[in-house]
């Protein structure tokens, strides 16, 4: 009798353990590795607010005539970034990083929608490097992303294996969060213009 109600104790405790350490926040893990994620987001893009209108101006007519190929509405979307629209559009980006950065903390790293928005946040570093070698020039955001976005994407992400969190990286999760990414920037970039026409 004394040996079955120890085993249920047992029990009762380890799953106490379990519901406890699936709700637990990140100080499990530290709170760097996920509210981190929109500390390092808003220094990246800090750049991008203070670097996008001037390079638009100034890169962008060079650029069209170095590399014919490009079509015409990419150049004319770049040439509308001004700051205003693109300072806008950042502020919709903001309420979407930092609502993935929360759901990590709250989760404990655990959520979906934040550790794919920290694998498209380490991607879009990747991409930023990507055009300034394609343009053999600066592009808003390359300085950045080697020296922030992808070391802190780096480390996030071995924090969260260390703790169990992470699986090993599949092509699938690559894709997810280049979609990710790639859905945010649509996203906050017609929220923009819809605010902007509306006043």
């Amino acid at each position: 009798m004394n040996t079955e109600r120890t085993n249920a104790a047992r029990t009762r405790a380890a799953r106490t353990r379990a519901a406890r350490t699936a709700t637990e926040p990140a100080e499990a893990i530290g709170v760097g590795v996920t509210l981190g994620l929109f500390a390092a987001w808003a220094l990246h893009d800090a750049e991008e607010v203070a670097m996008v209108p001037r390079w638009s101006r100034t890169r962008v007519p060079e650029l069209r005539e170095r590399i014919p190929g490009v079509p015409e509405a990419v150049w004319e979307r770049l040439e509308s970034l001004d700051g205003r629209r693109f300072a806008t559009a950042v502020g919709v980006m903001a309420l979407i990083v930092g609502a993935a950065a929360a759901d990590g903390y709250r989760t404990g790293g655990r959520s979906a929608f934040y550790q794919q928005a920290l694998t498209g946040f380490g991607l879009h570093g990747f991409m930023h490097l990507a055009q300034a070698a394609a343009i053999r020039g600066y592009t808003p955001g390359s300085v950045t992303s080697p020296l922030l976005v992808i070391p802190f994407t780096a480390w996030a992400r071995k924090r969260l294996r260390e703790a169990g969190l992470l699986h090993p990286t599949r092509p699938r999760d690559l894709a997810l969060g280049l979609g990710a990414a790639a859905a945010a920037t649509a996203v906050s970039h017609a929220v923009a213009d819809r605010l902007l026409r509306a006043r």
